[in-house]
């Protein structure tokens, strides 16, 4: 395994002042390294000027705060970011909303997404995760996004769904559209906008004919249970049930491959870290958790004010938007010791360790995260036994260009036993 510190690689290639910093977080060329320019926006301050007359907020303290407050909302994010877009085009779910209508999809959809259900899951999932990793293994050399990190949380959620497997690539194709489509419309190309609209359509129809089909014809599925779903007399509508598919599918599912992906890169180049997972496998459920800190997929989302209010000295009026960066309010130094360190052990030693910004905070805290933390602990495990050796292939390797969610186009590598 590679023993280079990567706060090294980082600190020799970081920008050079505040606006340059700004502007790389904002840069796909810079996917590989956006942690010194966090680290020099959180040293000029709480809130630093950003993008689309926005304030960028870097400090953990400050995000937090914003988060937990009902006085600041997610329902603007199309708004802010998506200006000329009519909706149809974006994930119009509980994610944008908030109550009383979110407080009602919400309780809607936690009746038939339960923690039960997804425990239930967990000897597949373990079974999935244990084919994938053998056969990466005797493979030899492979692409860990292409062979693990997409078809485990894909296998997942559409069986969960009730999608038939002829159909995985289709979702899977339709996922990466949407998901890619979740950044600022300046920063996408004509053909990228283009593919979220055709993604969207896409998935409109082929969920919509299978919602129709559940609802004739229920089976033991979560589309089915969505379909029956009842609380205090009410349903889910149809394009509710639709916008609802979309944030499990695209939110659970692109986090998650994302979430593997850099995990298995943060273990590569932390090998003091894996070596003590490997020593101790019950170390992958508090491991989940800091991977999420160090490296997590979700890099940035936005808030705006419903009034004025006051964050912490400053105060912000009625319609003024931030865009809050969770994965620098994760690399703190005011929230958490030594926080450019991977530690696995970090949220098993002791419980005032502050929480991750990785899931979200409040309200919209993210719905599939029991999934997601299922998924991931298979995966840790299962490498923590059959492969305690691994070898990166290309340093740094090839990312996407997403931005809300950050993560790895391939991650060449070698693992054995």
């Amino acid at each position: 395994m590679t023993t280079t510190d990567p706060r090294v690689e980082s600190a020799s290639a970081g920008p050079s002042s505040v606006e340059e910093a700004g502007q790389r977080i904002f840069d796909p060329a810079w996917k590989h390294d956006p942690y010194s320019s966090y680290a020099l926006l959180r040293e000029e301050g709480s809130y630093v000027p950003g993008p689309f007359g926005l304030q960028l907020v870097s400090r953990y303290a400050e995000i937090d705060a914003i988060m937990e407050d009902p006085a600041w909302s997610h329902a603007e994010e199309a708004k802010l970011l998506h200006p000329d877009s009519d909706g149809s085009d974006l994930p119009a779910s509980f994610l944008w909303m908030e109550p009383p209508d979110h407080t009602r999809l919400r309780r809607l959809v936690s009746k038939a997404f339960t923690a039960r259900r997804v425990d239930s899951l967990r000897q597949q999932v373990e079974g999935v995760a244990s084919k994938l990793i053998d056969n990466v293994i005797n493979a030899g050399e492979v692409d860990w996004v292409e062979q693990v990190a997409y078809p485990l949380p894909l296998t997942m959620i559409t069986d969960m769904l009730g999608v038939p497997p002829e159909a995985h690539g289709l979702v899977r194709s339709m996922s990466y559209g949407i998901a890619r489509g979740l950044d600022p419309d300046l920063m996408l190309s004509p053909e990228e906008l283009a593919n979220r609209a055709t993604s969207a359509k896409a998935f409109k129809d082929y969920f919509g004919d299978l919602v129709v089909e559940r609802r004739k014809n229920p089976k033991d599925d979560l589309i089915s249970d969505l379909a029956q779903v009842e609380a205090e007399g009410e349903r889910l509508t149809t394009d509710e049930m639709l916008s609802t598919l979309v944030v499990l599918v695209v939110a659970g599912h692109e986090t998650t491959v994302n979430l593997i992906g850099n995990g298995l890169l943060s273990l590569i180049r932390w090998p003091d870290q894996y070596a003590a997972l490997c020593a101790n496998p019950d170390l992958a459920r508090p491991a989940i958790d800091e991977l999420m800190r160090y490296d997590g997929p979700s890099h940035f989302t936005t808030r705006e004010a419903t009034r004025q209010v006051e964050v912490l000295g400053r105060t912000f009026e009625a319609g003024q938007g931030t865009i809050i960066l969770l994965a620098s309010g994760n690399r703190d130094a005011r929230a958490y010791t030594d926080p450019d360190r991977l530690d696995l052990a970090r949220y098993a030693r002791s419980e005032s360790v502050p929480r991750h910004l990785g899931f979200g905070v409040g309200r919209h805290y993210c719905i599939g995260a029991p999934l997601v933390r299922v998924e991931m602990e298979a995966v840790l495990r299962t490498l923590a036994d059959r492969a305690p050796r691994l070898e990166l292939l290309a340093d740094p390797p090839p990312y996407r260009p997403n931005l809300v969610v950050r993560g790895l186009h391939a991650l060449p590598v070698k693992l054995s036993s």
